[in-house]
């Protein structure tokens, strides 16, 4: 997040909104739920933790750090990505 970002101050009016009752809330321009969209639905639970990611210092070639860094914002992710896509190619064999 940039600084911009964090010292805008929010526009919404939070006592009106703390002063709410459920009655108060306009629904109306929310589609009703079907019987058929609960038949669709789908319950998901205890979904796998992502995995804590550790900081290290890598010696990577200069050129492959200008290729990632080229690619734009999320350069790292990227890089994980390929890297577990490659872990796990080899891990299965």
């Amino acid at each position: 997040m940039n600084r911009k970002n964090t010292t805008t101050k929010s526009q919404t009016d939070w006592e009106r909104l703390d002063a709410m009752t459920d009655d108060d809330i306009d629904y109306s321009d929310i589609p009703p739920i079907t019987d058929e969209m609960w038949a669709r639905g789908v319950l998901r639970k205890g979904l796998k933790p992502v995995p804590k990611k550790q900081q290290l210092t890598l010696r990577v070639d200069q050129d492959v750090v200008d290729f990632f860094k080229e690619q734009g914002r999320g350069y790292q992710t990227k890089i994980n990505q390929l890297l577990r896509a490659y872990m796990e190619a080899h891990h299965r064999s």
